[in-house]
């Protein structure tokens, strides 16, 4: 037995249930949970739901019932899809389990009693979905610099705790601990944004709602969400404010690794690192803030039918299928996108042609020629080296990969393995060897070469797709390899493999999954309340103008066009002046969108324009017609651009 291993999501807010995007996180946790416990470490891996909060006491009255009912119902929806999602977590904590409620209780009044929490009053502008207070200079466009939503003015009595007593002290870890948030880009956003400017005091009590661990010493309070919530990390296995910390707690603490998401980075490495400070305790070893998994037709919304939740798509593509896409699609360091169209043609290519193809090929060759026995003749060719290099040095690439957390690139090693036995498969020829009964021991050291390469790149595979893998090897009539001995090719004893090679993973038509996502959009826009004639929850009002006729729209040309050159205006504050590329000629157009774009970001843009319209002069300069832009009910406004990559002088009809 190896080290432990203790690894953390963080914990899913019960406010509904998580799309595919919130799934993704539950699952890069367990392939490398699992990974590392097939390496031998003693492995600890706790998820949960985050239960707390004002969004849930008004989500819970909306819905006519008790916050405990709401979020216990969530709760438990929450951790079906996960049980869905085949994520072998060792413990699923909720934050208002009574263990954890009392704990957090004992550390708010430790840190009254030793100074680092203080009463006061806050006044600032609060958003509700993040349950976070701003001042006007954090405020980007007037909103919240989290979520980007609207934000109202508050005031209320409230506990503070004093970031700036341990701020140097975190600087300094941080400094001397280059390992502690990944990717770096997390960590100079940290440093530059929060830590070196200045930490302001954090507000950890609330008056203005009861959904929360009430402050046993004073009961107009309840713990503030992030002191709340962060805490689930140590409690979960057993940690006591008061020293009688449980065995599992001494021997996991400090976590390896706190997986979470990109947008709650500074709460998991600023204020939860100081929280530990004030209670004495190690800082986690390693954060690591992953991009996001994002919907390919832009922001999810149950109006629009385009939600994507991992339970739908595993009931129809199947759950190896989804965990595959969503470890294989996410890049280590930007953000992901989830189609069903890009699930079909992941299913397609890798999944049914590359893997499924190839274990189906290879059973079924040893059943036609040797009745299903695999055993190695020791007939080996020049070609056989390449094959067996590839298959024994697999496992270290993908160790290396896994070791820096990036998963994507680890499972792309082993689909090169499984590449790369198809190609030996066209080398080979064994439908050729076949017809040679001199070649018979040189056809059954080929066949026999792939199944020891499929044995190790399913063993590899395990992590990542588990019930694959698990009938991968059950029908060579083996099991999954230990981790030792990937490095060694031959391990693979005359064995008989299943006389009927199951189909992995069935090719799918287009049209089918086409009409799946149809029918759960409508479903979607149904529980939404939403009828085809109405607009989503970001739709505005349309005041329409006076009609006109067809001849007056046909009086007006529009085309596609490509700024080539873009300035400013001298002396005006909103006027850009284009150079636009339309067809064969070029056209000087001044528009109003200086505040909403750069002129050096302009160039290349392809847009829409009124080509006909009259010229005009604008601030001295003349303009030749009209970019078409949208704007929203803030008065915010986007150039239209072509869907597809049009040429330019494209007639837009």
């Amino acid at each position: 037995m190896k080290d432990k291993y203790y690894i953390t999501t963080a914990i899913a807010y019960t406010s509904g249930k998580p799309h595919i995007g919130n799934s993704y996180e539950i699952v890069l946790a367990d392939c490398i949970a699992r990974f590392k416990r097939k390496q031998g470490y003693e492995v600890f891996f706790q998820t949960g739901t985050d239960e707390h909060g004002q969004k849930i006491e008004l989500k819970a009255e909306e819905a006519g019932v008790t916050p405990k009912q709401f979020v216990d119902e969530v709760a438990g929806e929450i951790k079906s899809i996960c049980d869905c999602l085949n994520v072998s977590y060792d413990k699923f904590i909720r934050t208002t389990d009574a263990d954890h409620e009392k704990q957090v209780q004992k550390m708010f009044k430790k840190f009254y009693d030793q100074g680092d929490i203080y009463k006061g009053s806050y006044e600032g502008m609060y958003c509700t979905p993040c349950e976070s207070f701003w001042t006007q200079a954090q405020l980007v466009d007037g909103k919240c610099p989290d979520c980007g939503r609207e934000v109202k003015p508050a005031k209320e009595e409230a506990y503070f705790f004093k970031m700036s007593k341990y701020a140097d002290k975190l600087i300094d870890y941080i400094n001397t601990h280059p390992d502690f948030i990944q990717p770096v880009s997390r960590k100079n956003e940290m440093m530059n944004n929060f830590l070196l400017p200045g930490l302001q005091d954090l507000c950890v009590s609330r008056t203005s709602f009861k959904w929360g661990i009430p402050v046993d010493f004073d009961d107009k309070h309840v713990v503030y969400v992030w002191l709340d919530a962060l805490s689930n990390y140590i409690t979960g296995i057993g940690y006591d404010v008061d020293g009688n910390s449980s065995d599992l707690y001494k021997k996991m603490w400090p976590a390896d690794l706190h997986l979470i998401g990109k947008d709650i980075v500074r709460f998991h490495t600023i204020y939860w690192p100081i929280f530990l400070m004030a209670l004495g305790e190690p800082l986690p070893k390693q954060v690591f803030g992953h991009p996001w998994l994002l919907s390919g037709d832009g922001k999810m919304s149950k109006s629009k039918g385009n939600v994507i939740y991992a339970d739908d798509l595993a009931a129809f593509f199947g759950v190896d299928a989804v965990r595959y896409f969503m470890i294989h699609e996410m890049p280590y360091e930007n953000d992901g996108s989830i189609s069903w169209d890009l699930m079909t043609e992941r299913v397609n290519s890798d999944l049914a042609n590359v893997l499924g193809n190839l274990v189906n090929r290879t059973i079924s060759m040893s059943n036609k020629y040797f009745d299903g026995i695999v055993e190695d003749k020791g007939v080996a060719e020049a070609v056989d080296e390449d094959l067996k290099n590839v298959a024994k040095g697999t496992y270290a690439k993908v160790c290396s990969k896994m070791d820096e957390l990036k998963a994507a690139d680890s499972i792309t090693e082993i689909f090169t393995l499984f590449k790369r036995c198809n190609k030996y498969i066209d080398e080979t020829e064994p439908w050729v060897l076949a017809k040679d009964d001199a070649k018979k021991d040189r056809l059954a050291t080929v066949l026999y070469n792939l199944t020891e390469s499929i044995v190790i790149g399913a063993s590899l595979l395990w992590p990542f797709l588990p019930a694959t893998a698990e009938k991968i090897v059950e029908s060579l009539g083996t099991s999954i390899r230990d981790y030792s001995d990937l490095d060694k090719f031959g391990l693979y004893t005359k064995t008989k493999v299943t006389d009927k090679p199951e189909i992995l993973f069935a090719r799918m038509d287009i049209n089918d999954v086409y009409a799946e996502a149809a029918r759960i959009a409508e479903i979607q826009k149904a529980q939404a309340g939403v009828t085809e004639a109405e607009d989503d929850e970001n739709a505005i009002e349309l005041k329409l103008k006076d009609e006109i006729t067809y001849d007056d729209f046909a009086k007006m040309q529009f085309a596609v066009g490509e700024i080539v050159k873009c300035e400013e205006v001298p002396k005006s504050k909103k006027l850009l002046c284009s150079q636009v590329k339309i067809g064969n000629t070029t056209r000087q157009i001044v528009s109003g969108i200086k505040q909403y774009y750069k002129a050096e970001e302009m160039v290349g843009k392809k847009v829409m324009v009124l080509v006909n319209l009259k010229p005009a002069t604008l601030a001295g300069v003349v303009s030749e017609g009209m970019l078409l832009c949208a704007e929203d009910q803030d008065g915010n406004l986007a150039l239209m651009s072509p869907e597809k990559n049009m040429p330019s002088g494209a007639e837009i009809c």
